[in-house]
């Protein structure tokens, strides 16, 4: 059994660590602090989490947990991370893993040094769907593969005292939903691109609201990518791949589990398909578990957060925006 200390009660740990742990019998969380300890009480009281301590240090020190679950704020993650590990402590640290790619590469290299587990929550990653998908990009049935366009975009407007905001927390539509786009790209590309071009419309000063990347990798294929999280965004949660026989797109390939298609058209005819409806998450503390435990390979292990990082740095330079962190 693994037995999670969690730093800060964020608004995404039910749904990526709470809830999956109910089902998981090699998964217990002992242990919550919060910069507010009322609001961390009140999490542990829903959650029946053992212990609730006075700061993050407390939890990375505390005898009843060996991995940290890391949802704080994008600028906190190095900090907070590397405690963490020099503590002897797994980490799984949400995305975006740091504010930059030298942040995240120090991360790596600490993991790498004391020989721990360090995973960023790109949970998408350990679901049959995006399996599937990718079983399919690989197998050569759409032919060469000439384009991928894809988005996730949400439309605001965000209060202007969210952390996605604000340039000190790392915010950005890049870092909070155009990531996962960049992501996509990536995995089914198995490969980084050989050149960069991006857009953006900045809200607040050095936040971009939006931000769409065009990518072109040494085989030919170009990729496009978007994140929104504008006023006037609609919403979207999708890939499309064409290839000289047929296309691929994906709906909804985050949550799986309230929905999604894989349509596949080839030769003009088109046949969809769905997988399992198990959340994400699940997938992802599952793998999770078994690197701990077995040391099984992570599809999103800290040089795949290093590599996705310097990406992110790369359309934030190419946008004319300020790198996270900086």
């Amino acid at each position: 059994m693994i037995k999670f200390g969690v730093l800060g009660a964020a608004a995404i740990t039910p749904r990526a660590l709470i809830f999956p742990a109910v089902d998981e019998p090699q998964a217990q969380i002992r242990v919550i602090a919060a910069r507010s300890r009322g609001r961390a009480q009140a999490m542990a009281d829903w959650a029946h989490i053992r212990h609730v301590v006075d700061d993050y240090q407390a939890v990375i020190d505390h005898p009843d947990c060996d991995v940290i679950y890391n949802p704080l704020p994008i600028t906190a993650h190095k900090e907070w991370t590397i405690k963490a590990l020099e503590a002897g402590k797994h980490v799984l640290c949400e995305k975006s893993l740091a504010a930059n790619g030298d942040e995240a590469a120090e991360m790596a290299a600490v993991a790498r040094d004391k020989g721990l587990v360090l995973m960023e929550a790109y949970h998408y990653r350990y679901h049959p769907c995006f399996i599937r998908a990718k079983e399919i990009f690989d197998s050569g049935s759409l032919g060469e593969i000439k384009t991928i366009d894809a988005g996730f975009c949400m439309a605001g407007p965000i209060p202007a005292t969210d952390i996605r905001m604000q340039y000190e927390t790392g915010g950005g539509a890049t870092m909070d939903l155009g990531c996962y786009p960049i992501s996509w790209v990536r995995h089914l590309m198995g490969c980084e691109p050989e050149e960069v071009t991006a857009d953006a419309n900045e809200g607040p000063p050095d936040v971009d609201l939006r931000l769409a990347t065009e990518m072109r990798f040494d085989n030919g294929v170009v990729t496009k990518t978007r994140g929104d999280m504008g006023p006037d965004a609609t919403f979207e949660m999708a890939f499309t791949v064409v290839g000289e026989r047929g296309t691929m797109k994906v709906n909804q390939p985050l949550v799986p589990q309230i929905g999604h298609s894989i349509e596949v058209t080839i030769d003009g005819k088109t046949t969809t398909q769905t997988t399992d409806r198990r959340a994400t998450y699940g997938y992802q503390l599952d793998a999770f578990i078994a690197a701990v435990q077995e040391g099984a390979p992570l599809l999103t292990d800290a040089d795949d957060g290093v590599k996705q990082m310097r990406l992110i740095d790369r359309c934030y330079d190419a946008a004319g925006m300020k790198r996270r962190g900086l």
